[in-house]
């Protein structure tokens, strides 16, 4: 029997509270402020900065933006949208569906951080602030009034929780749903995201590729960047842009989107990805791209194991070194100690089964184990691998893998006639040794997406997910919770042995240094795992992006020279102090990181039922 409660009988404590800005300046003023200086932001992108050409990019062209300033004319336009759309204009409003003054501050930050950056990397090149040209002026104060306007407007900080699109539909539906009651229409309307409208099928499809085209064209151009200054400046544009879409609720609308449409979802970034290569000149691009591919597919491969069934490994790497080593050993290398030439199906099922069988091995005896014990004991075999292989060398041990000289010259893979190592030409685009390899570790990074996805709504996967959660609760419930783990450590496993068959091919080489804990060169343990947290547990996508960033932003950062890791390590960081739950997370766990709070001394507000609540 359950009793209903109305919006009107029990109103939120929170809106009881008029919303207030960061600084004492009336909202019309404000508002104008902000809004002006997007304008202005955008007319100054087409000034001149410099009065020389020294500085990269060119900046002393008027009428045309070059280098940084595309960067500031993308923000300027974003903020300048945002400012509009406060306002209530007419067909701007679709933009914030959750709120147009949260998207403002962080379009007007990310304006402000890009034009400032730009103005003092300018000024610690070319010798001194002196160096501007007008344009440059009129772009710093511009972007400054609009982010004070922005901070000063009042606005409740909005939830933007998306659908979660690898929910099943019972999950979708208890999104809407407090504690497993649901919430009447209305009721704490500040604190329950916003709904997005259902569109017709051909409208969210379209949506979906224009989505899609928007990341290959961001990731397309920040993997093609010419010179660090503009590295830097699109990692600061795109991190604080997509936290005004996010805050505007587009990311949460193409979130339930890519819910309702998974396969055209699934189906779309394949094609987006294969895209790649074509986007390139040459190959030198194709090289970072399989190199990421290969990182991704492992950082998924370990989500199975640490985002789902809860199992903390951090001598994973080792079982892309199984893989790789058991596959150049078969691979037909002259430095093998074994004379076997198998073509490519046969050396991926070498790799595969090889790092199966010790995924099985060390998991038997070290599964009953739980926590910080599990880990040291994954952790030291992985430093085992790393010395059995070095001292495998004939003299320390039996010659199997020539040790710290590793296995080299691995032959190129040939399948079907198809020389991976030689140029060809699809529709007319030359294709060099990169791309082909990149299209080979494509269809192997969707097969292993198909697995997770299928393992993950599988028995199996809801009994990790609650090992995962309660491992004495699940046991209760009659779970064998040693085999159920133990088939997450192989599967894992095989599909890191299976990214490692085409990495032996890949880097032509195999030794045991690459396959250390932690090193400046991902893939290794501590990355794989940073991968699989930053980009959120248990989902699809968030390891596959996660994975990218890791290994683009360090590849991108090497004038930092000795201070990398260091700038590298304080992003990780700020970015697990503001988004614990990772970039694109798994819905239960984002709301478990983004509680409610509550001011001191304020009661939550009381559970409102309907009629069908439990």
């Amino acid at each position: 029997m359950t009793t209903q409660t109305t919006a009107a009988d029990s109103p939120s404590p929170r809106k009881d509270k008029a919303p207030t800005g960061l600084l004492s300046i009336p909202e019309g003023p404000a508002r104008a402020l902000a809004t002006g200086g997007g304008i202005l932001t955008v007319i100054s992108s087409f000034l001149a900065w410099t009065w020389t050409a020294a500085f990269p990019g060119d900046l002393t062209v008027y009428g045309y933006p070059g280098g940084l300033q595309w960067l500031v004319l993308i923000s300027g336009a974003l903020t300048t949208l945002y400012g509009l759309a406060s306002y209530g204009v007419k067909g701007l409003r679709s933009l914030a569906p959750a709120s147009a003054d949260a998207a403002l501050k962080f379009a007007s930050l990310a304006a402000v951080a890009t034009t400032w950056y730009t103005l003092f990397a300018i000024s610690n090149t070319l010798g001194g602030l002196a160096n501007l040209e007008p344009g440059g002026w009129i772009a710093g104060i511009a972007t400054l009034a609009a982010f004070i306007g922005a901070l000063a407007l009042p606005f409740e900080p909005p939830h933007t929780y998306p659908v979660d699109s690898e929910d099943s539909g019972w999950e979708q539906f208890k999104h809407r749903t407090r504690n497993g009651l649901t919430i009447i229409k209305g009721a704490f309307a500040a604190e329950e995201p916003p709904i997005p409208r259902k569109l017709n099928s051909s409208v969210e499809i379209l949506v979906i590729i224009a989505a899609l085209a928007l990341g290959l064209m961001v990731f397309t151009y920040g993997i093609g960047t010419e010179y660090d200054e503009l590295f830097i400046g699109f990692l600061i544009t795109v991190g604080f842009g997509f936290a005004a879409l996010s805050k505007a609720g587009l990311v949460a609308q193409v979130s339930t989107y890519t819910a309702r449409h998974r396969n055209v979802t699934l189906t779309g970034a394949f094609l987006a990805a294969a895209a790649f290569p074509f986007t390139q000149s040459d190959d030198q691009y194709a090289t970072i791209g399989v190199y990421i591919l290969i990182f991704a597919t492992v950082a998924l491969g370990l989500n199975i194991v640490v985002g789902l069934a809860g199992l903390l490994d951090l001598g994973y790497v080792a079982f892309l070194g199984v893989g790789a080593y058991a596959a150049s050993m078969v691979s037909g290398a002259p430095t093998s100690p074994f004379d076997i030439h198998l073509p490519f199906w046969g050396a991926i099922l070498v790799g595969a089964g090889a790092s199966l069988v010790f995924g099985v091995l060390i998991g038997a005896p070290t599964l009953r184990l739980r926590g910080d014990y599990l880990a040291i004991v994954t952790l030291g075999f992985g430093e085992i691998f790393r010395l059995a292989a070095n001292n495998s060398d004939g003299s320390s041990g039996p010659d199997i893998t020539n040790g710290s000289n590793g296995i080299s010259s691995i032959p190129n893979l040939k399948i079907f006639g198809f020389d991976f190592g030689i140029e060809h030409s699809i529709l007319g685009q030359p294709i060099g040794r990169f791309a082909n390899y990149f299209f080979l570790m494509l269809l192997i990074t969707l097969v292993v997406v198909l697995v997770f996805r299928r393992s993950e709504n599988s028995r199996i996967g809801r009994a990790w997910v609650a090992i995962r959660e309660d491992e004495t609760a699940a046991l209760a419930m009659g779970i064998n919770g040693f085999r159920v783990k133990l088939i997450a450590f192989a599967l894992g496993a095989s599909l890191a042995g299976l990214a490692g068959t085409v990495q032996a091919h890949v880097t032509y080489t195999v030794t045991p240094e690459q396959y250390q804990f932690a090193n400046s060169v991902p893939p290794n343990s501590a990355f794989l795992l940073a991968a699989v947290v930053l980009g959120g547990m248990g989902t699809i996508s968030g390891p596959l992006v996660g994975a990218a960033l890791l290994y683009l932003i360090p590849n991108k950062l090497q004038f930092l020279g000795d201070y990398q890791l260091f700038a590298f390590g304080l992003a990780l960081v700020l970015l697990m102090r503001f988004r614990p739950e990772g970039l694109i997370p798994n819905r239960r766990r984002q709301l478990e990181f983004h509680e409610t709070e509550l001011d001191p001394g304020e009661t939550p507000p009381p559970t409102v039922l309907s009629k069908t609540g439990v």
